[in-house]
């Protein structure tokens, strides 16, 4: 034994998103004893300015809200019990199709080997004995999920080290009731067209597909702080208007797919540290 504490590593795209798909784990395996470290890959300066202004729009200002998003962000990683918060601080490339994907500095124009190095260096720090990222199509299609996934699987062969990987996922059943809260909360909403509809079916994984399936309800509560902790973006956070009790009765499950082990530990799996305490 080394006496080195396990250790967690999340690599997420933007402040926020720490809190939505992985809010539940970090904060579980912080209250377990677990170090928790969460690489933040850009500043979040796409995200809405104050009193909701939009990126492109008058009086928006990229470098202030990257500011604010910051202080969200460590306001978020207090609510979780992070133990350590690495910022990359690429500028936040945008939705897809914007014209910020192709900007100059941004986190999408940026050489995979370059982001790849970087995170790297921070892997051979913490040495994580479990690393969670984004699927290669980013969950949804978003160029910096995309690109956060990239860096992650590239830098992960650039080290000597051998972690557990997990990429975030969601159940197709839970996708369906998803939709469900959504038109519950939003009787008004149309119909999606059948591209759309299609696109929202592809997402996340057939649940036999899960391989890891981890109950973070005692923490859903610590989530949804983390979450309402962003609060320049609570437009954009459908789920801060289902209300605490009602977000944790549906949110209490995180899902993974695991793609890297070497503890032989047998899935499905309700642990990411299965095999390793």
């Amino acid at each position: 034994m080394t006496g080195r504490p396990l250790t967690l590593m999340a690599v997420h795209a933007h402040p926020d998103d720490e809190a939505t798909g992985t809010g539940g784990v970090l904060a579980r395996y912080a209250a377990e004893g677990i170090r928790t470290v969460l690489v933040t890959c850009t500043d979040g300066g796409c995200g809405d300015g104050p009193g909701g202004v939009k990126p492109g729009d008058p009086g928006h200002d990229p470098a202030a809200v990257a500011s604010m998003r910051r202080q969200e962000l460590e306001a978020s990683c207090e609510v979780l019990k992070i133990s350590d918060l690495e910022m990359l601080d690429y500028a936040d490339s945008g939705m897809a199709g914007w014209p910020t994907n192709d900007a100059p500095g941004s986190f999408w124009q940026t050489p995979v080997e370059e982001g790849a190095a970087r995170l790297a260096e921070l892997i051979r720090h913490y040495r994580p004995d479990v690393v969670v990222t984004y699927d290669e199509n980013g969950f949804y299609g978003h160029p910096d999920h995309i690109q956060a996934h990239r860096i992650t699987m590239a830098a992960l062969e650039m080290t000597e080290l051998s972690p557990k990987v997990y990429w975030t996922t969601v159940p197709r059943s839970g996708m369906q009731r998803f939709g469900e809260i959504m038109r519950e909360f939003h009787p008004d909403m149309p119909e999606p067209d059948p591209a759309e509809a299609a696109a929202m079916a592809a997402i996340g994984l057939p649940d036999e597909e899960i391989t890891t399936w981890v109950d973070t309800t005692a923490f859903s509560g610590q989530k949804f702080d983390s979450l309402a902790a962003h609060a320049s973006q609570s437009e954009n956070i459908f789920f801060l208007k289902m209300g605490k009790e009602r977000f944790g009765e549906l949110m209490g499950m995180e899902t993974f797919v695991r793609v890297q082990d070497t503890t032989g530990a047998d899935v499905p799996e309700n642990d990411l540290f299965a095999g390793l305490r």
